[in-house]
């Protein structure tokens, strides 16, 4: 039996801005920049109608210090995570003494010890729960947090694992950086929470059958933080639009691999970078247009939300209905390397004879030891 990626959870600030608001402040930022008609036409053409932002855009476009900003990353993971992980477990129908790892993903946002530290000791998760933080994949973590829950329901077959992805890009605004690519970034980029489970046994959703990744050679500073003493600074280099051509075959040969045909399946949960890779990957792939329309529409509704896309993004395929059972379909993620995470999977409608997760206590197990992964309650 194939691990299943359950229905994801999705949270996302109250503060927002607007592409309107977005071009007038770019404007009065940057009135003097050389670039500034092609900087504010960029911006125009992203695709971005509104972002969600962890702070109201005063105080977004202060900068009170890496300290203070690590701070708010903190407060406002641990205030608005919890209710995200939530409705993640019940979408899974499991509860958190179900859970055997967790991986968390951020690269807006660092802690030690990791937040999944936080979680065991104040969520209730057990405390010999698996600990898999990553930290420094940028927007292509969405795809590899998936991949990573999968080969450890594929090492322990009867485990669920639970993926959190918490992204504050606002945080990374940087006053002094007037770059064209920052400056491009700067009406991008959102925040959001999102979560999702892979359940090791049952439950609906896409049916995992397998992963892979790309790296594509010599690009590792097109997408990189220069990292100062305020922080992180985002470097994004002008040949990024153009990276599909040299991950579309990739993607192509991975699906052959399986048999299948990459321009004909059911669903495609990819990246929401920008519209130029939506654009590239439909024509290069052959795929309609309208495959992307989610993709499209969560770059409308909430900007480039980094590692959370490809969540929020499945979100729309469960919510929509429109996967028939056995549909096939492909998770791509693309971030920093440039890299690539893609997963191939099967959609299943329908849960197989399962029962509601425990959710009573579990025994301690001492440290250094293994352990053990309980059998799920199955009917029959």
């Amino acid at each position: 039996m194939s691990p299943t990626l359950c229905r994801p959870a999705l949270w996302v600030p109250e503060n927002t801005i607007s592409l309107k608001e977005t071009l007038n402040l770019c404007r009065t930022l940057h009135s003097s920049h050389e670039k500034l008609r092609a900087v504010l036409r960029m911006i125009e053409n992203t695709g971005v109608k509104k972002r969600h932002i962890v702070q109201p855009i005063d105080a977004t476009l202060r900068h009170p210090g890496v300290e203070a900003r690590t701070e708010i990353y903190q407060r406002e993971t641990r205030r608005n995570l919890p209710g995200v992980v939530d409705e993640a477990l019940r979408s899974a129908n499991l509860g958190k003494n179900d859970i055997d790892a967790i991986v968390y993903v951020s690269c807006t946002g660092f802690t030690m010890p990791p937040m999944t530290t936080w979680m065991i000791n104040e969520l209730g998760f057990r405390s010999d729960v698996r600990q898999i933080p990553m930290a420094q994949l940028g927007c292509a973590a969405g795809g590899a947090a998936i991949n990573r829950a999968h080969d450890f329901c594929l090492a322990y077959p009867e485990a669920n694992v639970l993926i959190v992805t918490s992204e504050f890009c606002s945080l990374c605004y940087q006053p002094t950086d007037s770059d064209v690519g920052t400056l491009l970034s700067n009406g991008l980029f959102g925040d959001a929470i999102a979560a999702a489970v892979v359940r090791g046994e049952g439950g609906t959703g896409m049916r995992l059958s397998r992963n892979s990744a790309y790296l594509v050679p010599d690009t590792e500073e097109w997408i990189s933080y220069k990292v100062k003493e305020t922080g992180y600074h985002f470097r994004l280099d002008r040949r990024v639009p153009g990276t599909m051509s040299m991950i579309a075959p990739t993607l192509s040969q991975f699906a052959k691999e399986q048999d299948w045909d990459v321009s004909s399946l059911d669903f495609y949960v990819i990246h929401a970078g920008g519209p130029r890779i939506l654009d590239d990957l439909s024509d290069l792939l052959g795929v309609p247009a309208d495959a992307f329309r989610h993709s499209r529409g969560v770059l409308s509704d909430y900007g480039n939300i980094a590692s959370a896309v490809v969540l929020a993004v499945l979100q729309r395929f469960f919510d929509d209905g429109s996967v028939p059972n056995g549909g096939r379909g492909m998770v791509a993620g693309f971030g920093p390397g440039i890299t690539a995470e893609i997963s191939l999977g099967t959609w299943t409608a329908r849960a197989e004879r399962e029962e509601p997760g425990e959710t009573t206590a579990q025994p301690h197990h001492g440290a250094g030891q293994t352990a053990p992964f309980r059998p799920k309650l199955i009917a029959g």
